[in-house]
């Protein structure tokens, strides 16, 4: 099975910053909306993963910025599963511009229980 997911966002106003370009903090919180729809696309809700006392927390994040993306624009998130096995699933994100790159990012995130401790990805999230 193929793991990946691609979004469209389109930049509010409340994203940018005083020259109406995305605040660099923002590219974060799309990377976010991008793992949660890859989960969604593959049949799994994360709603339902933190139900079930799991939950998917970043221990490392690494992005890349080559050009600005300014309010109104029309980006489109790819979001990868790079790998996962253990308790880590390890992403990579591109964001455009229509064929124009705007950032590149890697995600480490880490499977923890409700007591915060380390657990095994369910199988059903484990690369195969």
């Amino acid at each position: 099975m193929h793991r990946s997911h691609r979004l469209t966002i389109r930049v509010t106003y409340s994203e940018t910053d005083g020259q109406r370009r995305v605040h660099h903090a923002n590219y974060l919180n799309y990377f976010e909306r991008g793992r949660v729809e890859l989960l969604r696309s593959l049949g799994q809700s994360y709603k339902t993963f933190e139900d079930e006392g799991l939950m998917l927390v970043v221990s490392e994040m690494n992005v890349r910025y080559f050009q600005p993306a300014e309010f109104d624009d029309l980006l489109e998130l790819e979001t990868a599963v790079e790998s996962a096995r253990g308790a880590r699933i390890r992403h990579s994100y591109r964001i455009t511009r229509g064929e124009e790159l705007i950032v590149t990012a890697q995600s480490t995130i880490a499977c923890v229980g409700s007591d915060g401790r380390v657990k095994r990805l369910p199988a059903s999230l484990q690369a195969g």
